[in-house]
């Protein structure tokens, strides 16, 4: 052979060590391959979901080998429908809307609560004179609709007022996602978050010595809210609860994160609002108030707040019962107790 030149065995031989190579690099490749996955969102973007925001921004979900798009919710977004056009792999919802979704035929399962507590309040002008959930009879009581109505309606059942404007009863105001009525005085009481409404009336100038505040969870009547939820079908796919379970951890890393790191989780927030119509004021306050909510949480949904949750539903009855019967198959601690391990 001439200088240069290399034989056939020599030529064979770097093409087999070329598609080695290769083969490796491919290889190298599927493994730091990312699962994908879409979370919707219950409302739009703020520190009520901070905990998932923190996780996608610090790298938590992509040291878990995912690829996490976070959808923001809206006034005309209903989580459950998206999941069930395909448009999710799991979303954040409250669970009376959830489990009336199922019970509607959305196969909607409780997979992790990383709310422990329930932030929803009834908050009134103290000028009405109401004092006690016995003054609500006759008054003018605001209320969100879209599935967020449910625990309000639950309550009025249990305080055996109908909710139909007639005597004896109380008038619904459908409040939009403001505190308008009780600003202007069309409503006694409106609906409020611990972390959201109820700023808003003490921003509009109205002193908290001046309001009454119930929180349900004073009342007896709260529900689970901001749970994670998935299909039935996914849960039996083994590689999507892979998935899930590494999504979960990877969020509830995200909460604690956001509980130690109050200031620069509101931040992130803030970050990823594309609308910027988000205050850091707001978000700071609102991210102190949420981690009071996931305090506590390690992602498990606990029995004995699933089982009350469904108890005060159920109590509610009337015309336009939230469930009309203890749901079957609505919850499940395999993704969760994977990503416990």
């Amino acid at each position: 052979m001439k200088a240069g030149q290399t034989g056939k065995g020599e030529e064979w031989t770097m093409k087999r060590s070329m598609i080695a190579a290769a083969a490796l690099f491919g290889a190298m490749g599927v493994a730091q391959a990312q699962d994908k996955l879409t979370l919707q969102l219950k409302w739009v973007t703020q520190a009520q979901f901070a905990g998932y925001y923190v996780a996608k921004d610090k790298g938590f979900y992509k040291e878990a080998g995912l690829d996490v798009t976070i959808k923001p919710g809206g006034p005309d977004i209903a989580p459950p429908q998206v999941i069930a056009g395909g448009g999710a792999d799991v979303i954040v919802e409250w669970m009376p809307a959830a489990l009336a979704a199922r019970e509607k035929g959305v196969p909607l399962v409780n997979i992790a609560q990383p709310f422990k507590r329930s932030g929803m309040m009834l908050t009134c002008r103290k000028d009405t004179g109401i004092k006690s959930p016995d003054d609500f009879k006759n008054r003018t009581l605001g209320v969100w609709f879209f599935g967020n109505e449910y625990p309000f309606m639950a309550w009025m059942a249990k305080l055996g007022l109908k909710t139909d404007g007639s005597a004896g009863g109380v008038k619904v105001v459908k409040q939009g996602f403001n505190v308008d009525p009780l600003l202007q005085k069309q409503a006694d009481c409106v609906s409020t978050m611990t972390y959201n409404e109820y700023w808003q009336v003490i921003d509009a100038g109205i002193k908290a010595e001046d309001l009454v505040v119930f929180k349900y969870e004073d009342q007896g009547v709260s529900t689970l809210e901001d749970g994670l939820y998935t299909t039935e079908a996914k849960l039996n796919d083994p590689k999507q609860v892979d998935a899930l379970a590494r999504f979960v951890k990877a969020s509830m890393k995200g909460w604690d994160w956001a509980r130690a790191n109050q200031q620069a989780a509101a931040k992130i927030v803030l970050d990823n609002d594309a609308t910027g119509a988000q205050t850091e004021k707001h978000q700071v306050r609102m991210m102190g108030e949420i981690n009071k909510l996931t305090e506590g949480s390690n992602g498990k949904l606990e029995t004995a707040d699933y089982e009350r949750t469904v108890k005060t539903l159920l109590s509610a009855g009337g015309d336009a019962p939230v469930i009309t019967k203890a749901p079957t198959g609505a919850t499940s601690s395999k993704v969760t107790d994977a990503a416990l391990k």
